[in-house]
């Protein structure tokens, strides 16, 4: 048989080559990079159809009135901050959850939607101050049309500046960029005496309390959790003698914190109040939790899978009350200002506190559940996966030290960002794991004793000649590092041009 009789019988499959195999390959490879490609385009046409119907449902509920046009344009820039608060701030709940896949991306968009909704719809209050953490006087503020237009540019430049942050991946705080913008506008209507700069310098301090405090907090859970439980010989007994107790701290936290700021709107708790009741569900927590671990405990191999599983369910209740208390607390970022507006146009006055309408929470509310879906998962990746590695006990030390953090400072009557915090707890993670793995003598006993001895001993593990390894990627640190620094002078200077070029124009 000739070879060209071999080939057209098949009886040498390697000479052949698959033509048809190989196109449609590539065909399904242009497809799938056209779909990925236009999923932005598709994204970002559901935000302008949002802002639309916001726009368009604003003037319904108002009504005819003479500067309708004004109410609007300030539910449109409304729903665009709302769209970026979702975007960008959701992350800092779920994204180490999702990291440590302890939820699926889609598990915790639907989870932080429905509990980022019911936050802010059930808790988020229905008064806000129109001035955010006091730093304009709207006395010195005398026309309404000035006061209206400032709101605007406030709002605005705040928007835009988190939409930026989002494009190169910073996690920022809404809170600085809306207290940034309305500092900026107001200096801008008014002049420099009328920012409260006493309450500026705490708002610039912490920059740098929130993420140190958050990282140490996480760092040292992390450190208790390495030492007793992950290093232990037996690692089954360790976690059910100490998994009980940090369960039941959290637990603790975690409703001392809902009442402190998922609640705060709707029912005020003094601090004695919020210590009872954290003292009174630690110690329920602890009775009901000793059972539950012993008897998920059961039957499992002494091994650290062993131990993620037991922290998956605790971090999924985790993420999903972190999200509540955000919906309540941050979403006066994204209609504070459209409410300060809209009582200004219907009633021609400047009040430090306006009552906010239903319609006007539900465009935050759903923006915010709508920016999460369509530009979230890129930041939940680069918060739980790409600045370190998360697994759920790393992640649970996150959300942990988040909420512990909040609390302390709220105490001390400190102004924190919960973005810096979150964010620096998991820097705080990552830095610890670098220096614990080059210089903590446990792990490197315990690495030692199970390593068989025919293997050969890996150098850090001797502690000669110990190189530390990155686990922290430098490039995120500085970037997201100078966002935070210059978002408060980034959106003033933005929002005092915006006012400058309303001014103008109009």
């Amino acid at each position: 048989m000739s070879k060209s009789e071999e080939l057209d019988d098949g009886l040498n499959p390697l000479l052949k080559k698959d033509t048809l195999d190989k196109d449609l390959t590539k065909m399904a490879e242009v497809e799938a990079a056209v779909r990925t490609s236009s999923k932005p385009v598709y994204s970002v046409g559901i935000g302008i159809l949002f802002l639309a119907l916001a726009g368009i449902g604003s003037s319904i509920f108002v009504g005819s009135q003479s500067n309708l046009m004004f109410i609007v344009v300030a539910a449109m820039l409304g729903g665009y901050m709302a769209l970026n608060i979702g975007a960008n701030d959701v992350a800092n709940n779920v994204g180490p959850a999702v990291g440590s896949r302890a939820l699926t991306l889609t598990g915790a968009l639907i989870i932080a939607a429905i509990f980022e909704s019911a936050g802010a719809l059930i808790a988020g209050g229905d008064v806000v101050a129109t001035i955010s953490k006091g730093i304009i006087d709207p006395a010195l503020v005398e026309d309404p049309q000035v006061f209206i237009w400032a709101m605007m540019s406030a709002l605005l430049a705040s928007a835009l500046w988190v939409n930026l942050a989002t494009y190169v991946g910073a996690p920022v705080s809404t809170t600085h960029s809306v207290v940034g913008g309305v500092m900026g506008a107001g200096i801008a209507a008014v002049g420099f005496n009328a920012v409260n700069w006493e309450t500026m310098t705490k708002i610039a301090a912490s920059w740098v309390i929130s993420p140190l405090l958050g990282g140490v907090i996480a760092a040292l859970f992390l450190a208790f959790i390495k030492i007793n439980i992950i290093y232990q010989k037996d690692k089954i007994a360790a976690a059910r003698r100490w998994l009980p107790v940090l369960l039941a701290i959290m637990a603790a936290v975690f409703t001392s914190y809902l009442v402190l700021k998922g609640l705060k709107r709707v029912w005020k708790a003094d601090l004695a109040t919020i210590l009872m009741i954290g003292v009174g569900v630690f110690v329920v927590a602890v009775a009901f939790l000793r059972p539950w671990v012993r008897k998920m405990s059961e039957g499992m191999e002494n091994r650290n899978e062993s131990l993620r599983v037991l922290f998956r369910l605790p971090l999924v209740c985790s993420a999903a009350l972190l999200s509540f208390a955000h919906g309540a607390n941050d979403v006066a970022n994204a209609v504070g200002p459209l409410a300060a507006i809209l009582h200004s146009v219907q009633s021609g006055e400047i009040a430090s506190q306006v009552t906010i309408p239903i319609w006007v929470m539900v465009i935050g509310a759903v923006g915010i559940s709508l920016g999460l879906f369509l530009f979230g998962p890129r930041m939940i990746r680069l918060v739980g996966a790409e600045i370190t590695r998360m697994n759920p006990m790393r992640a649970f030390c996150v959300a942990l030290s988040a909420a512990i953090t909040v609390i302390v400072a709220s105490a001390l009557g400190l102004p924190v960002s919960s973005t810096h915090i979150a964010v620096g707890a998991v820097f705080g993670v990552g830095f610890f794991r670098e220096y614990y793995t080059g210089h903590s003598k446990r792990r490197r006993e315990y690495v030692v004793n199970r390593k068989p001895p025919q293997s050969p001993m890996p150098v850090s593990a001797t502690g000669q000649g110990v190189r530390v390894r990155k686990l922290v990627r430098r490039a995120h640190f500085t970037t997201i590092v100078a966002a935070w620094f210059i978002t408060v002078p980034a959106t003033a200077l933005m929002a005092g041009a915006i006012f400058w070029a309303i001014s103008v124009i109009l």
